[in-house]
Order: structure tokens, then C-alpha cells, then sequence
């Protein structure tokens, strides 16, 4: 497995966990926003690891600030880039090759707010997670043909850092009742144990 991220220690943990359960990996630190480094990224996976047959695009951020009357535009910038444009980045830089070899598997993690709107989410990441969830879908419209496939993963509120950052805090309570990083970890890994000849376009979890 190769771990990307913009946190190098954080992808070092995760290392850690991989080669406990005699698993090989390495990391490759990378802001997926930024086109150019993604793409050296992918080339350095492929000459340590070989070709890239998964690709799981979960990178996102949200903003505190999330509502028009606070946000600017700088802010909504920020949120598109890192949750759409990075997905886009990190696409382009495995999909003609998955094309050339007939076979591949992306996995968009989008979100509930990807297929539903949703106040609390905020308009900025909405829109990202929309268009997450309609780059999947066009994904297998355009490249099913060649054997590659992409699922569009929408989980509902999900016990992640990523509530440090909403305006009203979130209880322990809260998060407990929530999805757990766990409960994602398995249903990524029932999708990508499906046969090479079955899709799953889309799967709604809460």
C-alpha cells in the first residue's frame, strides 16, 4: 500500500499498523491539490510498488466558517481544491494506465452530502462531494468499457477530525453513535474484494 498525505507523521503511523499486520508499504507525502506533485507522486509509487490497481481518494477538509455570510472566497477555493480538484489530480495521474492494462478500481470517498444537501456540511463542501460523486458516475460511463471502475463512497457523519472543525462542538456521545473509521476501512474493503466484472457505482452508508 502506498500512504499519501499532506501529514508525513501522521502517514508514518499508519506504516506502522501496515507492516504490524505484515503488510508492505511505503509513503509518499503529497498535497493533492497540487497537480504537478501528484503526478510525481504516482511515478514514484510505480517504481517502488509497480502499477497502481486502487486508488482510494479520501482527502477533505471543511471550513469552521462554512456559511456564504462567513465564507471567502479564498475559503471556497480551498475547500473545491482539496476535496474535488485533488480527487481529479489523483484520477488523472492512474487512469491511462489502469485504461492501457484493462483493469482498475477508484474509489471516491464523497459523502452523504455528495448525494443528499445537508445544512450542516456547509455549501462549499456539498458542492465539492457532489461533484465527487458525479465524477464517479462518469467515470464508469466513459472508462467501464476498458475494465476500469469507480465507486462512489457516501457515508453519513463519520467519527473523524474532521468534526474538530464544526462550529458547534460535537460530544463524545455524539461521535460514538456516529460511523467509526473502522466501519469505512470495511466497507472500502468489501468494494475493492468484488470481482473484477462487478461495479459498485454507489454506496449510500449511514
Amino acid at each position: 500500500v502506498a500512504l499519501s498525505g499532506r501529514r508525513h507523521d501522521a502517514l508514518k503511523e499508519t506504516l506502522v499498523m501496515v507492516q504490524s499486520a505484515n503488510g508492505k508499504g511505503i509513503v509518499v507525502p503529497v498535497d493533492v491539490a497540487d497537480t504537478e506533485a501528484v503526478l510525481t507522486a504516482a511515478e514514484k509509487i510505480r517504481t517502488e510498488l509497480g502499477e497502481i490497481d486502487i486508488l482510494v481518494n479520501s482527502a477533505g477538509l471543511n471550513l469552521p466558517k462554512r456559511r456564504y455570510s462567513e465564507m471567502k472566497v479564498g475559503d471556497w477555493q480551498r475547500v473545491i481544491d482539496a476535496n474535488l480538484n485533488g480527487a481529479y489530480n489523483c484520477v488523472h495521474a492512474v487512469l491511462s494506465n489502469m485504461r492501457n492494462r484493462g483493469d482498475g478500481l477508484i474509489i471516491n470517498v464523497s459523502s452523504w452530502a455528495g448525494r443528499h444537501d445537508s445544512y450542516v456540511a456547509g455549501p462549499a463542501y456539498g458542492a465539492s462531494k457532489y461533484g465527487m460523486s458525479s465524477m464517479a458516475a462518469t467515470i464508469n460511463l466513459e472508462e467501464g468499457r476498458y475494465g476500469v471502475r469507480c465507486c462512489s463512497l457516501e457515508p453519513a457523519e463519520v467519527a473523524t477530525e474532521i468534526l474538530d472543525r464544526r462550529p458547534i462542538p460535537v460530544s463524545e456521545e455524539e461521535r460514538a453513535r456516529m460511523l467509526q473509521p473502522d466501519d469505512l476501512g470495511e466497507t472500502i474493503r468489501f468494494i475493492v474484494e468484488m470481482p473484477a466484472h462487478v461495479c459498485l457505482n454507489e454506496v449510500l452508508i449511514s
